[in-house]
């Protein structure tokens, strides 16, 4: 890995740590309000708080490469290849309803394949990261912005096609992603909020995630990167290719994740 990416993964853990912090000052709070965007999707304060400190320290540290983010539209209109990818606050209804699975997400996206990534749950105290693009670790809490404390190395679990634990959306859960279930055998399900799926992958917490619904690319290449470093892979449900980033308009296909030995069904 070369230096550049030993220096971003750093930077990019220490800013989400201090996104989580802004935002459980909020949180905390309980006082703020609630906008909507033109999309109809709900935004706060934190929001916009966490997409400054995070924008402004990548903009200051890698001001060459290119940055998109979810709050700043204007970042969304050109494609690119290589390029930093930002969720502030993934999981703005979990960070409204107080179920605390909201993260923050910061991703490398190079030559259109998330390399590098950091999703952090503050609430919860949960930090997933890639210190490299084939490895991945969660750091044990407490956390703090200069020192790195204990890491638990990640690996995907070893799948049992007979008997498989399926993760899904905890707010976008749909008719036609649970007909796409039926179709396996399922032992346990489970249901998570934000990124924290791709994580929960991660870790072998469950075997696979399928989202026959709308995401945008900042909702998960943070996730997707610690995925694929820990084994996993993340492909299109039409045609099982690898999901691609940095299209105009930064909107994901329907998608798979998955640990590898999960035998996906062929869609007619």
């Amino acid at each position: 890995m070369s230096v550049l990416k030993k220096h971003l993964i750093h930077i990019m853990r220490r800013l989400a740590i201090q996104a989580g912090e802004r935002i459980m000052e909020i949180y905390n709070s309980g006082d703020f309000e609630i906008r909507r965007k033109k999309d109809a999707s709900p935004i706060t304060i934190a929001d916009d708080i966490a997409d400054t400190l995070i924008s402004v320290g990548l903009r200051k540290h890698f001001p060459k490469i290119a940055l998109v983010t979810e709050e700043q539209a204007i970042s969304h209109v050109k494609a690119n290849s290589t390029f930093l990818i930002v969720d502030p606050l993934d999981g703005t209804k979990e960070f409204i309803n107080k179920t605390k699975e909201f993260t923050v997400n910061i991703a490398l996206v190079d030559n259109g394949t998330p390399k590098l990534g950091v999703v952090y749950a503050p609430a919860i105290n949960r930090l997933f990261y890639t210190l490299k693009t084939d490895v991945a670790v969660e750091e044990l809490a407490p956390f703090k912005n200069n020192t790195i404390g204990r890491l638990i190395p990640l690996h995907v679990s070893k799948p049992n096609n007979n008997a498989l634990i399926v993760i899904s959306s905890k707010s976008h859960q749909n008719q036609a992603t649970d007909k796409y279930i039926s179709n396996y055998k399922i032992i346990s399900s489970k249901n998570s909020g934000s990124s924290l799926k791709f994580c929960l992958l991660a870790t072998g917490e469950a075997d696979f995630y399928p989202r026959l619904g709308r995401t945008m690319e900042w909702d998960t290449a943070a996730g997707d990167a610690i995925l694929r470093a820990a084994g996993g892979k993340v492909v299109t449900f039409e045609s099982h290719a690898p999901l691609k980033y940095g299209k105009v308009g930064y909107e994901n296909p329907f998608f798979i994740a998955f640990a590898n030995g999960v035998k996906l069904i062929e869609n007619n």
